[in-house]
């Protein structure tokens, strides 16, 4: 390939025994070397393997345009971008037109002309793979000439032609992306008058510009994105076009927690220097990814618009971000994230997620909350034994005596900024729960998972908790019920 790209001719071209290839077979038969010689594609795609992956393969292997169907954050993008990899590292174009056309196939006016005129010495340009690349999202004001061209009177004029001549058209973004790939994501929000021009593209490979039918044998690999609730809000795939679009592929969100940490992982903006400076333990780490998995599960949230991976995405980088902040107040070279930075996630789950009416009546910050309160009891439940199991008597309670150390009247205050000696301190004070952690022989600091055994006891109603903007409480969970009793009757008062 080095050699071939210092060609500068046609004539060269023809020499060094140049091979034209639709785009189409092009990415089938790279994909059958890959394939043949065990070579990864796609990668950073997580849990795509025996779903999405295999149907790609097969479009592609068919040679088939692709529509990629599924809810938003399932890397139905990122899948259109990755396909790149299945082009040629450079091809070679007609030097000084408009198009990036085929040496060997012109299929404009202007290139047949070039070669007619220069024969052999027609000038030779190479385009990466990376310059073949087009994508357009679809919004309602997308034009017929933003996407395949127009007339363009002052060409026409200059040129003195008709408008019937092809020579007088601008081309549109489409037929800029000859022998390339041409993404439109949110495909339904195209107008169905808009979506009609694409037919006879798809299929007889010809256009129609005000009026003109005009011959363009364009060679596209067409993908296209939609989200399924489109088809009922927004706007719809007109029907003759779907019919052809050869497959139709639907997307997922990750089906485990460790493929949604691998994306959450992967994705996340955290800079080198908050890598060096802040410890986020494992069962945070978990934590925050439940909080994907259980807003899709939630009864508050509209599952039809579905729960993207920039959730927990941003999620983590909120939490990651405020434990931050907190040892640049307390001037200090280092921290671990704590189980109550968890709620710094709130403000990312306020902006992505769509609630129903049940939702809606209890508002975003509380279903935001609970869906903390849920990741941190199912992470302490992960770790420790239930504490509902010891009720019956049958066996020592090892909770029982942090249980009655609140319930002795004691309470615990943890500030959401204390520095991380005051928070070491005050979680000592409380007797047998470092005991607790220790026996269990878990991975890590031990103070994170004492905050978290305070949390678990906290959710499974043995003990009370108190969240404000400043702190967390804990506290008996008799006093917890007589200070809401008492917060509602003020209310009541006033």
């Amino acid at each position: 390939m080095e050699s071939i790209i210092q060609v500068r001719t046609l004539g060269e071209l023809r020499q060094a025994g140049y091979r034209s290839r639709s785009v189409k077979d092009e990415m089938r038969e790279n994909l059958i070397e890959a394939l043949r010689q065990g070579r990864p594609l796609f990668q950073g795609i997580y849990d795509y393997e025996d779903t999405v992956l295999p149907q790609l393969r097969t479009a592609i292997l068919a040679r088939h345009n692709i529509l990629f169907l599924g809810l938003r954050g399932q890397a139905k993008t990122r899948l259109a971008r990755q396909m790149i990899e299945l082009l040629d590292p450079f091809i070679p174009a007609i030097d000084g037109t408009e198009l990036p056309e085929d040496p060997f196939h012109p299929i404009t006016p202007q290139a047949q002309a070039l070669i007619a005129e220069m024969g052999d010495d027609t000038p030779i340009r190479w385009i990466s793979r990376e310059e073949r690349y087009t994508e357009k999202l679809a919004t309602p004001d997308v034009s017929v000439a933003d996407l395949i061209g127009d007339i363009d009177p002052i060409k026409a004029a200059t040129l003195k032609l008709p408008y019937a001549d092809p020579r007088v058209i601008h081309y549109g973004l489409i037929p800029r992306a000859h022998r390339g790939i041409f993404v439109i994501n949110e495909l339904p929000d195209l107008q169905p008058r808009i979506q009609v021009a694409l037919f006879n593209l798809l299929q007889e490979r010809d256009v129609q510009i005000r009026g003109y039918k005009i011959r363009l044998p364009l060679d596209i690999q067409f993908v296209f994105t939609a989200n399924p609730e489109d088809y009922t809000q927004r706007g719809t795939i007109v029907t003759p076009l779907k019919d052809r679009i050869g497959s139709q592929i639907l997307t997922h969100y990750p089906r485990t927690l460790e493929a949604g940490r691998r994306i959450t992982q992967q994705e996340a903006a955290i800079l080198p220097s908050q890598k060096n400076h802040i410890q986020v333990p494992e069962m945070l780490v978990q934590a925050i990814e439940r909080m994907g998995f259980l807003a899709r599960e939630s009864e508050h949230i509209d599952a039809k618009s579905g729960v993207s991976a920039r959730l927990t995405i941003s999620a983590y980088e909120c939490v990651v971000a405020w434990a931050e902040q907190r040892m640049l107040i307390n001037q200090e070279t280092q921290t671990t994230v704590r189980p109550m930075d968890i709620y710094a996630a709130i403000p990312a789950i306020a902006g992505k997620v769509e609630l129903v009416y049940e939702g809606e009546k209890e508002g975003i910050q509380a279903v935001a909350l609970y869906l903390c309160h849920r990741a941190l009891k199912e992470e302490f439940l992960a770790h420790f034994p239930p504490p509902d199991k010891f009720k019956r008597g049958s066996q020592p309670n090892p909770y029982q005596p942090i249980i009655d150390w609140f319930t002795s009247g004691n309470q615990l205050n943890l500030s959401r900024w204390m520095p991380n000696l005051a928070y070491i301190n005050e979680l000592k004070r409380i007797p047998h729960l470092q005991r607790l952690v220790e026996s269990l022989h878990l991975p890590g600091d031990p103070y994170p998972w004492m905050e978290l055994v305070l949390h678990g006891l906290a959710d499974m109603s043995m003990i009370g908790r108190t969240l404000s903007e400043k702190e967390i409480s804990f506290r008996d969970i008799l006093g917890e019920l007589l200070s809401q009793k008492e917060e509602d009757e003020e209310e009541d008062d006033d």
